[in-house]
């Protein structure tokens, strides 16, 4: 079975990666690499993220691994939080305050369409891949839900009535950008090896 590492340090995108990818590859966490370097996401882009993260680990040690990088764009905000999502609120702030800054931030607009995106930076070898997935959506008025994480609980799918956390991972993991990414890295490592 291929050897793969998924440049991340977070349990939740592991997870979701490892069960969307099932027994097709053994995917490798930083942890079992003993890998606890913070790597840089000093990129203006969820590409150019996505990329330095994989290229660290890729030439740090020596294995093909890919790295992702998400986020959610607001219209109503001009493409906000965009590539800060993850650090929205400020660094040492959490989820839950991240989307406090969104919901403030939005108020009592109507205009409320959001897309998620995900960009995942693949590199083999020599070679480097990207594969991107997007699911748009509108953005509640309140968080709804306990599954999932980030700002899963104020985003709700287009064509649904409930927010990302309020399904279950497998639902999340049949329509989200990151599985729409993975299914595309997926068909890409299967039609190489």
């Amino acid at each position: 079975m291929k050897k793969l590492v998924f440049a991340t340090n977070n349990e939740h995108k592991l997870d979701e990666v490892r069960s969307i990818l099932q027994s097709e590859f053994q995917i490798l966490s930083l942890s079992d690499l003993s890998c606890t370097d913070e790597i840089p996401e000093t990129a203006d882009t969820l590409n150019g993220n996505a990329l330095l993260k994989a290229t660290y680990i890729h030439q740090k040690y020596g294995f093909d691994c890919f790295a992702d990088d998400t986020g959610l764009e607001i219209d109503a905000l001009n493409g906000e939080p965009g590539v800060y999502s993850a650090r929205y609120a400020g660094a040492n702030q959490n989820s839950a305050d991240n989307m406090c800054k969104v919901l403030e931030k939005l108020g009592d607009n109507i205009h409320r369409t959001a897309q998620f995106r995900t960009v995942i930076a693949l590199i083999e070898g020599e070679k480097t891949s990207f594969f991107e997935g997007n699911i748009k959506g509108n953005i509640a008025r309140f968080p709804r839900g306990n599954n999932g994480f980030g700002y899963d609980p104020i985003f709700v799918p287009e064509n649904y009535l409930v927010s990302f956390a309020q399904l279950s991972s497998d639902e999340k993991n049949k329509i989200s950008h990151r599985a729409i990414a993975v299914q595309k890295l997926v068909q890409h490592l299967k039609h190489i090896h």
